[in-house]
């Protein structure tokens, strides 16, 4: 336990927790990032990351590969294709916006230079409603999820590949903004993010098994059974803050995607695999 806690001081230093002489930097985050689970979890390919807690987890593993057989996401995913190919009021579809579709999940978030901001694909799409004279979706629930299950799915294969521009520095900020959140301690239950996912990922809290923060953007939008429907990878966010009873950010509000840059960066390299099924 001794050991364990040692790596954990070591990979905190690493990504810049507390007071350090100097900043690490993106990608030296991202190798002690991953070297951390690799070290934790020795028997884990680094792929299959993607597949959050069920890659730690063989019991609910099998249970989830069972669910999959039949995945219960099937009908969102052809919900976002009728809404892909679907005219706009102006007759033009999301194709006009994003001719290289329906498979871009890989580029997103992305750093947007000329608005200043990370660019995450929901935001994206609402972007390209408004364009077009179309009301926005709701950023949580609702029809968003299928639009977005329908490109996660074609999406499926492509490898997560953050970038974080050098030649601006508000890129950097961005990021940087990101990772303090994620290490940030908040609520009543003065939790952090890394506290469940990193400290104590492979803990049982409840009868849960806290997945490995490695992959976990890799899968979204998710198929939760608590919810009974798809929801997004900020709606998850907004639970885990309320969870730790600290209030919630806004979806899509920028406090949420910097932290989707940064996590997302985290997992450069694991394929997509979304939509996905969780509990």
């Amino acid at each position: 336990m001794k050991k364990v806690f040692q790596t954990l001081a070591l990979i905190a230093l690493a990504c810049g927790i507390g007071v350090t002489a100097q900043a690490s930097t993106p990608e030296q985050d991202l190798q002690a990032f991953q070297n951390f689970f690799k070290k934790r979890f020795p028997s884990v390919e680094m792929d299959d990351y993607a597949n959050g807690a069920y890659a730690i987890d063989p019991a609910g593993r099998e249970n989830w590969e069972a669910i999959e057989e039949f995945p219960p996401y099937e009908p969102f995913i052809d919900d976002g294709k009728t809404m892909w190919d679907k005219p706009f009021t102006n007759g033009k579809t999301y194709s006009d916006c994003f001719p290289d579709g329906p498979a871009i999940a890989g580029k997103y978030p992305y750093w947007d230079k000329e608005k200043g901001m990370v660019m995450t694909l929901p935001l994206a799409l609402n972007q390209c409603l408004e364009a077009n004279g179309e009301k926005p979706l709701k950023y949580k629930k609702g029809p968003i999820n299928n639009i977005l299950s329908y490109i996660a799915f074609e999406s499926r294969g492509q490898t997560t590949n953050v970038v974080i521009p050098k030649d601006d520095p508000r890129a950097l900020q961005a990021y940087e903004d990101g990772k303090k959140f994620y290490y940030a301690r908040r609520g009543q239950l003065n939790f952090s993010c890394a506290s469940c996912h990193i400290q104590n990922a492979g803990m049982i809290l409840r009868t849960e098994i806290l997945s490995p923060a490695l992959g976990h953007t890799t899968h979204f939008p998710v198929y939760r059974s608590k919810w009974g429907t798809v929801g997004t990878l900020h709606r998850r966010f907004s639970g885990c803050n309320q969870q730790v009873r600290a209030k919630a950010f806004k979806a899509q509000g920028e406090e949420y995607r910097n932290l989707e840059y940064f996590l997302t960066y985290m997992s450069n390299g694991l394929p997509l695999n979304g939509p996905g099924a969780r509990k």
